[in-house]
């Protein structure tokens, strides 16, 4: 996952978009980096990721309570579900 992906701040829905577009590029550019390349394993994983990410937070004391979402978080889980097992 490239430096740009991993610090892009989501403040945004259109910011949220080009986000998406970031992770597109990625994966067609970067496969070996995604542990989920289906859509299948991706989705299973956005799911499971959506249940822990507040675990993330707490453990990174973010400050970021993940019941109050906003672009960011958003981009968090997608950004995680490119990892997550």
């Amino acid at each position: 996952m490239t430096d740009t992906i991993l610090h892009f701040k989501a403040t945004s829905r259109q910011a949220f978009s080009q986000f998406i577009e970031l992770l597109r590029q990625d994966l067609a550019q970067n496969p070996q980096n995604w542990e989920n390349k289906t859509l299948d394993d991706f989705l299973a994983a956005v799911s499971s990721y959506t249940e822990d990410i507040q675990g993330y937070y707490d453990n990174t004391s973010a400050g970021v309570n993940a019941d109050l979402a906003d672009w960011q978080i958003f981009a968090d889980i997608f950004k995680g579900a490119t990892i997550y097992e």
